[in-house]
């Protein structure tokens, strides 16, 4: 983990509320798919970092991806290239995917696809089948990332403006006995992992699943204590610091 002053280099809308922003770091720092950075909002007025998970990163130039939802990411959406903002990362514990999962199902919903983008592309060498629902056409993005980087790709939306008009859950479980993936990942809201859980549990389905859970963060360490979840053993976990990856068994959704 780093403290470091970056460069905005761009900061773009990808979507209906979406937008992409990349910075330049002083040096260039390992990540992993699936951790994440804290970054400022360049306004002095809300001083607290805000938790982002990390889309890509190539040499010193990281990108991120946020949505719209309250004074700090408007005033991170106001930022310009060139604008200096306070960053640390890389923190959490990302995806571990071993060596023998040669096919791996790729479960995402809404913002939850930004992560999951970062593994498929960095994790070379496997077969991804991607699964990614949206909330309807004006709320899609990344889409042509996903099918370069992806051996099949398939959307789905709330609305059917875009694919089906079903979830990314549905999706996936109707082609499970065709993929047989040895390894399924997931990052989406609580809703959506929830069903995921419960309907692998329902169809007797023992693959492994890794999932990122979304929490709203406060420092982003470990020490605050506002990101607290869960766990099945009775105990409690810090998604910012023992998360935000998970076995799917391991936590309460």
């Amino acid at each position: 983990m780093k403290e470091l002053v970056s460069i905005v280099k761009n900061n773009k809308q990808l979507a209906r509320g979406i937008y992409a922003m990349t910075v330049t770091l002083p040096e260039e720092v390992p990540v992993r798919g699936g951790q994440f950075l804290n970054i400022s909002t360049g306004n002095p007025a809300h001083l607290l970092k805000r938790p982002f998970g990390i889309m890509r990163k190539e040499g010193c130039d990281v990108t991120f991806c946020y949505q719209l939802k309250g004074e700090g990411t408007v005033c991170l959406s106001n930022a310009k290239a060139g604008d200096k903002l306070a960053v640390t990362l890389p923190l959490g514990n990302g995806f571990d995917i071993p060596q023998s999962a040669q096919k791996v199902a790729v479960v995402g919903g809404g913002v939850g696809i930004f992560p999951l983008l970062s593994v498929i592309e960095s994790v070379k060498g496997k077969q991804y089948y991607s699964y990614i629902g949206f909330r309807g056409a004006e709320y899609a993005c990344l889409t042509d990332d996903f099918k370069a980087a992806s051996k099949k790709l398939t959307i789905v939306t709330d609305d059917g403006s875009i694919g089906a008009k079903t979830n990314a859950v549905s999706a996936f479980l109707c082609e499970y006995e065709e993929v047989k993936p040895d390894l399924i990942i997931s990052c989406g809201p609580p809703v959506m992992l929830r069903a995921l859980k419960a309907q692998l549990k329902e169809r007797g389905i023992s693959t492994p699943c890794l999932v990122s859970l979304e929490e709203r963060m406060g420092c982003g360490i470990g020490a605050c204590l506002v990101c607290v979840c869960g766990k099945s053993d009775g105990t409690n976990a810090r998604v910012c610091k023992d998360g935000p990856v998970f076995d799917i068994n391991e936590v309460e959704i």
